[in-house]
């Protein structure tokens, strides 16, 4: 059963601390640039609420290990890196990020893009760490914890129903740009799934539901 969390909506419809998801959500969707995250305590909540949204956002989660799971799949690859996406709405404001897995110290990170998707970030987050790392050439394993990046990656081809506008189409250009890096550059990295379930949320996770 998941533990319960407590949100904290620092710029929202009705900013405050909110102990659901779903109305959490009634706050920011459709709020441009709504700025919020998770936390495992209401105190935490209402003392985060009460300063600066930028002190809590990006700082990494402590785990939530589940030990009979990771008997099953093991323990992650410390020596590797990890990828992320958060996305306020479907679509909504994207942005994307890649850190080191065992401190989840950030390397990059981009966004907001404007009326974009989750699986958009975590694709372009996939294809600018690959392209990092072959520039460095740095060949440890990335993690992912998105099926459908890591399958578009593969297949060099991305599925999304999202219509192009003049609002999002810099998420469809940087698209482009990783379709063509795709296809004229090959990589050494394997591309891992991150077991959620048995580890906790990925390193590179947001912390923001």
């Amino acid at each position: 059963m998941a533990s319960k969390k407590f949100y904290a909506v620092w710029e929202g419809h009705n900013p405050g601390v909110y102990d659901n998801w779903k109305a959490c959500q009634q706050q920011i969707k459709n709020y441009p640039q709504a700025k919020y995250k998770s936390f495992p305590t209401k105190k935490e909540a209402e003392e985060a609420l009460n300063g600066n949204y930028w002190q809590h956002v990006g700082k990494p989660k402590k785990p939530s290990i589940n030990p009979e799971l990771v008997k099953k799949v093991g323990q992650p690859i410390l020596n590797s890196l990890a990828v992320d996406a958060a996305c306020s709405g479907n679509p909504g404001t994207m942005e994307y990020r890649g850190v080191y897995t065992h401190n989840a110290q950030e390397i990059f990170k981009k966004g907001p893009f404007k009326k974009s998707t989750n699986n958009i970030g975590e694709f372009l987050a996939l294809v600018h760490v690959l392209a990092l790392c072959k520039k460095h050439g740095d060949d440890r394993p990335i993690y992912s914890d998105s099926r459908t990046a890591m399958s578009w990656v593969r297949k060099k081809a991305v599925k999304t129903t999202l219509q192009k506008t003049a609002v999002n189409k810099d998420s469809f250009e940087l698209m482009d740009r990783a379709l063509s890096w795709l296809q004229n550059n090959s990589y050494k990295n394997k591309i891992l799934k991150w077991e959620t379930k048995a580890w906790g949320e990925i390193p590179a996770d947001f912390g923001r539901k």
